[in-house]
């Protein structure tokens, strides 16, 4: 029984010597195994570094779509703000020019009064040259206002510029030629501030 027992205890010491390099292995497998785990991001920054682009593109899409739709916005309130410009100032440029057109028109009458006056004859020098040199100043003024008289006489009649008041027959004279002149039109830059009443042959 002793002798078994010798036997034994090396034999037993032998198992305990092969088992321990198996422990070791097993520990050191086990210290491994949480270095094969995935690591969990530390913060935030990391945690959206790692998102799928897929999950990036709809709200990239969705603030692309809201810049194109602001810009688009402005570019037709520019265009919009333009054109309320542009016709503003056409519309008080046109305003100008009516008031300006009305107000000259209502000193015409003199400028009648004082054609009638050269036109009659008078022996007094000193009266006709007055005369003269009021009407010299009245048209020098209308020159200066931007008013210019129409050249009608010997022209061919146009109803945009004249108001025929009588016809002649005249086989001298041309198919719808001016002969004659009664009142006298003027014109502001390309705006009429009176027609001209004429005579028109034919």
């Amino acid at each position: 029984m002793s002798k078994e027992k010798k036997q034994t205890a090396p034999e037993a010491a032998e198992e305990t010597k092969t088992e321990q390099p198996e422990t070791k292995d097993e520990a050191r497998s086990g210290q491994e195994a949480p270095e094969t785990e995935e690591k969990q991001p530390e913060n935030k920054e990391e945690a959206k570094a790692e998102q799928k682009p897929e999950e990036k593109a709809p709200a990239e899409e969705k603030k692309t779509g809201d810049y194109a739709a602001l810009n688009d916005r402005y570019l037709r309130l520019c265009a919009e703000y333009d054109n309320f410009r542009k016709r503003s100032q056409k519309e008080k440029d046109a305003l100008y020019g009516d008031v300006r057109a009305n107000t000259l028109r209502e000193f015409l009458p003199v400028y009648d009064n004082l054609v009638r006056a050269l036109a009659q004859p008078t022996e007094d020098e000193a009266y006709k040259k007055g005369v003269e040199m009021i009407m010299a100043q009245f048209k020098s003024t209308m020159e200066k206002l931007g008013v210019s008289e129409m050249d009608c006489l010997g022209k061919t009649f146009d109803p945009a510029f004249h108001n025929a008041v009588m016809h002649v027959d005249d086989p001298e004279k041309g198919d719808n030629e001016i002969v004659e002149v009664f009142q006298q039109g003027f014109v502001m830059g390309e705006k009429i501030v009176r027609h001209t009443m004429v005579k028109v042959a034919n």
